[in-house]
């Protein structure tokens, strides 16, 4: 039972583990009105058929804090490129030279920043709400066990864990929005 026990902890805590690595990966994507290339993650470009990450057919760098450059590796790839950003809606506009894409990061607003923060909050809020479902999920898996033979005692400090996990988890959501919200709101 104690293996069961500790198997069921451990896949909440992936569950959990999950949901923050995915709220990291979606902040690198909003701009603090930095150039970074992670801008761009999740843009694909139609590369002779193959619908491929941008990454994977050009070299892309930050010269400065405020411009991007994207390097095709072909030249026949600065238009779909373009149009891909374009496309993406990210808020971003290409400046194509024939041979390179320069994209330039203009300051953020007040108004921006804002709705940057609101947004960050939101994502924040989904990964708490992630978390809770892992945590919920863990505590039935616990208390089918305690159906299927379980002491009481161990099911509560099992449930005594996973709410553990679940409030240390929740401190590192609420860490990585507040760090997140004082980046954008930095002028």
């Amino acid at each position: 039972m104690e293996e069961d026990i500790q198997l069921q902890l451990e896949i909440t805590e992936e569950m959990m583990t999950k949901a923050v690595q995915h709220l990291e990966d979606e902040l690198l994507r909003i701009r603090a009105g930095k150039a970074t290339p992670n801008i761009l993650d999740g843009i694909t470009v139609d590369y002779y058929g193959s619908v491929t990450p941008l990454n994977q057919v050009s070299n892309i760098n930050t010269p400065d804090a405020k411009t991007i450059v994207i390097q095709p590796w072909e030249k026949a790839m600065v238009e779909p490129i373009e149009k891909a950003i374009l496309a993406a809606n990210i808020g971003l506009t290409p400046v194509n030279n024939g041979e390179m894409i320069h994209i330039n990061i203009p300051p953020l607003t007040e108004e921006r920043r804002l709705n940057l923060v609101k947004q960050i909050r939101n994502l924040g809020e989904n990964t708490r709400v992630s978390i809770r479902n892992a945590r919920r999920e863990g505590n039935d898996a616990l208390k089918q066990m305690k159906k299927d033979g379980l002491s009481e005692d161990m099911e509560k400090d099992a449930e005594a864990n996973v709410q553990k996990l679940t409030d240390d988890y929740i401190k590192k959501v609420d860490e990585l929005i507040e760090a997140k919200e004082v980046d954008i709101m930095t002028v």
